[in-house]
């Protein structure tokens, strides 16, 4: 994995100092914690592209997997997908579409909506969405460097946010 090379200070701090020195006091610790976010999600995003390209996925595409392995049947409608990974209706399509074409998915007539389609999980994607999910915890989740009490309180925090935003209610 590439990793960038570390410095020997905090850009995003200093960013935040700048801010302040030139005018925006009231706007930088917002700009500070935006920009903190953003980074934060190129960093873990990076780590978990390099441990699912051993599987062939994209994160896009192990988030699928992974909400159909927690269905009861293996398999949800295309538009509930979209919602509960809060994409869009296209990003559903190509990502079901590429693991379709790997036999990880196959795509049914809803019986309960005949106008709609559901995504059912294979086995092979039930083994894949396993065995990419042991490089995940090992990889990506196991140790970012805080404790469990920091990382629930991080989270909580998040949410707030994330709420305030209308991500959900």
């Amino acid at each position: 994995m590439v990793e960038s090379r570390r410095l020997a200070f905090d850009p995003i701090a200093e960013a935040r100092r700048q801010w302040e020195v030139h005018g925006w006091p009231d706007e930088a610790e917002a700009m500070a914690l935006v920009t903190s976010v953003m980074r934060l999600q190129q960093i873990f995003l990076t780590r978990a592209d390099a441990t699912l390209r051993a599987f062939d996925l994209t994160f896009a595409r192990y988030e699928v997997l992974m909400l159909l392995s927690f269905a009861k049947q293996g398999a949800l409608p295309l538009g509930k997908i979209g919602e509960r990974l809060q994409v869009n209706a296209a990003s559903v399509t190509n990502a079901v579409d590429r693991l379709e074409a790997r036999g990880l998915v196959t795509r049914r007539s809803n019986p309960e909506d005949r106008r709609g389609t559901l995504a059912w999980l294979s086995e092979a994607g039930r083994r894949t969405a396993d065995e990419a999910t042991k490089a995940m915890n090992e990889s990506v989740f196991a140790d970012l460097g805080v404790s469990d009490s920091t990382l629930r309180r991080l989270f909580d925090l998040l949410a707030d946010l994330r709420r305030a935003a209308g991500d959900f209610s």
